[in-house]
């Protein structure tokens, strides 16, 4: 494997006195796609809001591009290139699509990331571009936190519970997206509970349980192992 464009390595976070991540680590090579998966309250999105800065974790190492960004502000991470899709959206509610998608836009060297390849990407949003966020549906708001990301040109995308809620066509164009985001060569973490979309699209999985990474492999040896997914996801 390459160098990684993100490598985790014992990182601890706590929330006050409540330790919830016990030594977390996992790596992305540029390119790859990698999932993090688990029961509810495992620790994902603690790990995301580790990565990005936003919950500052205690102990360990957040390494980017090989520069150590733990400690930073979550604005400077988001500057060096991480793109964060969050858990529930969180798109601007008084903008509507298209000042949604360009207020944090960023050029960068080598990204071709634009507002017309994103209307490209997700047409409807094209429809919509003047619609205000609170008058879009739940899969509009996402297709619209993903192309916002996408503005910032990232070098790696985080999704947090990328389909959560959302009707199952609106689910199947997330992952027709992922596929494409794949395939133009874009590093991409996912948090999300399909784990058979995940295994079709995703080249590595790392399981959490408790804070803890307690499985990682591919798609094929996780397919293999049933036993694997009921005890760490429930299926």
């Amino acid at each position: 494997m390459s160098e990684a464009i993100l490598e985790l390595d014992g990182v601890e976070t706590c929330y006050g006195q409540s330790q919830v991540l016990f030594g977390i680590s996992l790596s992305i090579a540029p390119g790859e796609t990698v999932t993090l998966m688990g029961r509810n309250g495992m620790g994902k999105t603690t790990t995301v809001r580790s990565i990005m800065g936003l919950t500052p974790s205690r102990a360990g190492s957040v390494r980017f591009q090989g520069k150590e960004v733990r400690g930073l502000p979550s604005y400077r991470v988001a500057q060096l290139g991480i793109g964060l899709v969050p858990e529930g959206r969180q798109i601007f509610p008084n903008l509507n699509v298209h000042e949604n998608l360009v207020a944090t836009a960023v050029k960068r060297e080598g990204g071709d990331w634009t507002l017309e390849r994103v209307y490209e990407l997700f047409p409807r949003l094209a429809e919509r571009a003047s619609s205000m966020g609170n008058q879009l549906s739940g899969g509009e708001q996402q297709m619209l936190a993903v192309g916002r990301a996408l503005m910032t040109n990232p070098r790696l995308l985080i999704l947090d519970e990328a389909t959560e809620g959302l009707a199952p066509l609106i689910r199947q164009e997330i992952w027709r997206c992922l596929a494409q985001l794949k395939a133009s060569g874009l590093s991409v973490l996912v948090i999300d509970k399909n784990v058979g979309a995940l295994m079709r699209v995703a080249d590595r999985h790392f399981l959490i349980e408790r804070g803890r990474v307690v499985w990682s492999g591919d798609s094929a040896t996780l397919s293999a192992n049933p036993d694997v997914q009921h005890r760490y996801l429930g299926v």
